[in-house]
């Protein structure tokens, strides 16, 4: 019997591992479905005026994308969040994550910009307070403030189409 305890510890962590690994990170459950949007005070990216997040959310149904200039998966999205600016009713909320302001400048005006408002997160504090831990980060918020999606990573067509539709409006599917 005590030759088979190690033999069920391995089989245990082995279990848990391979799980753990197929596990998909883009739908890691966050604290903050089905709540409000935090009350976070962040600094406006061109004027450095004091923002209050959750008041940009007044009767309007937004989309808050956590990107950087250094992230390469970011820039393989943002095509698509230009897409989504020009071909939705939605406001498109950035936040400019762990970045310098002069990059983020330079990578908006080579790459666009799809956002009606942007704030700087130069040392991660709202990203910390947002649950993020990688980027790009996206959150689809109702008009009221209340947090309806989370998702980690990448937005393409097919997470667009299965993902974030299926909470807006007839008229933006």
């Amino acid at each position: 019997m005590k030759k088979l305890i190690p033999l069920i510890v391995f089989v245990i962590i082995a279990v848990f591992l391979f799980l753990s690994l197929n596990s998909n990170k883009d739908e890691l459950p966050s604290p903050l479905l089905g709540k409000m949007f935090p009350v976070i005070e962040g600094k406006d990216f061109y004027t450095d005026e004091t923002i209050i997040v959750a008041d940009l959310f007044d009767n309007k149904m937004s989309l808050v994308n956590v990107w950087a200039s250094w992230c390469t998966t970011c820039r393989k999205e943002h095509q698509m969040i230009m897409n989504i600016a020009k071909n939705t009713d939605l406001q498109i909320i950035g936040i400019d994550y762990k970045d310098t302001r002069e990059n983020g400048a330079q990578y908006l005006e080579i790459m666009g910009n799809p956002f009606d408002e942007i704030l700087f997160d130069p040392d991660g504090k709202i990203g910390l307070d947002l649950g993020v831990y990688a980027t790009p980060e996206t959150f689809l918020v109702n008009e009221e403030g209340l947090i309806l999606y989370k998702h980690i990573g990448e937005i393409n067509q097919n997470v667009w189409e299965k993902n974030f539709v299926v909470h807006l409006n007839p008229i933006e599917s």
